[in-house]
């Protein structure tokens, strides 16, 4: 994720600490009135994202119980977020998945209310900073992490819960629409009693709940419609290319011509980069219009296989940060793979299989703009 330091690794996974979270952490500073109050707030403010991280680590640990690897954990100023390279296929699984972060918070907060009461000790906050508020404190903190992540709006980890009962019942797509159409219903909630009472910070999670909600439910639809695929149902048989010793005016007229957001790089018929759009209006103002394409061009490729499966391809190209792949069948190249087109694609392809009554198959057609 852009605009995050990399902090650590913790049984195997990266965390990255995104960079407003020191900006809130100085604002949380300034506006104490006191020296102690302020660094009793910023370290109040700190202890929340170790809450914050151990419980995206209950996911993690969780998740990989059941053979689902993570990318990383990002943590943002309004809680944690853990990239699992999967979604579960058995809703018992999302579910456990889902309900392990609240119960490591639970736990904390369990740990601290029998600390508390041993010591003769309320868990409820007293107006006063003495030797037993900072962990009072921190109770509070996790109980209001198990309260606001229990709330059944994606991309909480309610909205999983949620989710993973209906799909008990329901095909997962249907789950999933269900699950979100109640998340961006509390997101308009969120909102309206924002705007009523000026709580800013409440309208800012309502925006984060309604576009969670969308995206959980389109990305459920497009695994829905990749599931059983492979890479060449999905790719594109247009593509463009030119050779490694060309120049970037070369690439301009053969991308405006193709219409196409990447050029395949060829050198002695074998494709050895690509040239994708925003690298050549980079490359264009840096260097000029003269330069070579094997300069600029990316070298960083991943090459797929037609019969390959689509989901693990997808996958693989995510993690890499790679737009598009070459794709070859039986040795020949026969396409361009773009994640972002995908399912559009293959469900424009297994419509047209439908209306023809057949079952869809690897395009296997000689690619327009090959190598000269």
């Amino acid at each position: 994720m852009k605009w995050s330091l990399k902090i650590g690794r913790w049984w195997g996974v990266d965390v990255q600490l995104h960079v407003t979270f020191l900006l809130l952490l100085g604002v949380i500073g300034l506006q104490e009135e006191s020296l102690r109050a302020a660094i009793s707030g910023m370290l109040l403010y700190v202890c929340l994202f170790a809450c914050v991280l151990l419980h995206e680590f209950g996911h993690v640990l969780t998740a990989r119980h059941y053979g689902i690897t993570t990318r990383d954990i990002t943590l943002l100023p309004i809680g944690g977020v853990a990239r699992l390279e999967r979604l579960p296929d058995n809703p018992r699984h999302e579910l456990a998945i889902a309900v392990a972060g609240p119960l490591v918070n639970v736990a904390l907060g369990g740990a601290l209310a029998a600390f508390l009461w041993l010591a003769g000790r309320s868990p409820i906050p007293s107006a006063a900073l003495d030797a037993f508020s900072f962990a009072q404190r921190l109770f509070v903190v996790n109980v209001s992490l198990v309260v606001f992540n229990l709330l059944p709006a994606f991309p909480m980890d309610g909205g999983r819960v949620l989710r993973a009962l209906l799909a008990m019942v329901l095909d997962p797509v249907r789950a999933t629409r269900i699950a979100a159409g109640v998340g961006r219903f509390m997101a308009v909630v969120f909102a309206g009693v924002a705007l009523y009472y000026q709580m800013y910070v409440l309208l800012f999670i309502a925006v984060f709940v309604w576009l969670g909600a969308g995206g959980e439910a389109r990305a459920t639809e497009v695994r829905a419609v990749i599931g059983g695929a492979v890479v060449g149902q999905a790719m594109q048989t247009r593509t463009a290319s030119l050779a490694s010793h060309d120049s970037l005016e070369s690439a301009t007229q053969r991308m405006l011509a193709g219409s196409v957001p990447e050029l395949l790089v060829l050198h002695e018929d074998r494709v050895v980069g690509m040239l994708v759009r925003d690298d050549l209006l980079e490359a264009l103002k840096r260097h000029g219009p003269g330069t070579p394409v094997a300069q600029v061009m990316r070298t960083d490729l991943i090459f797929l296989d037609a019969a390959e499966p689509l989901e693990p391809a997808l996958l693989r190209l995510s993690a890499a940060g790679v737009p598009a792949a070459p794709v070859y069948w039986q040795g020949r190249l026969v396409g361009v793979f773009r994640p972002d087109a995908a399912a559009d694609i293959l469900a424009l392809r297994r419509a047209q299989a439908a209306a023809d009554n057949r079952p869809p198959v690897i395009p296997r057609t000689q690619p327009s703009g090959e190598s000269r």
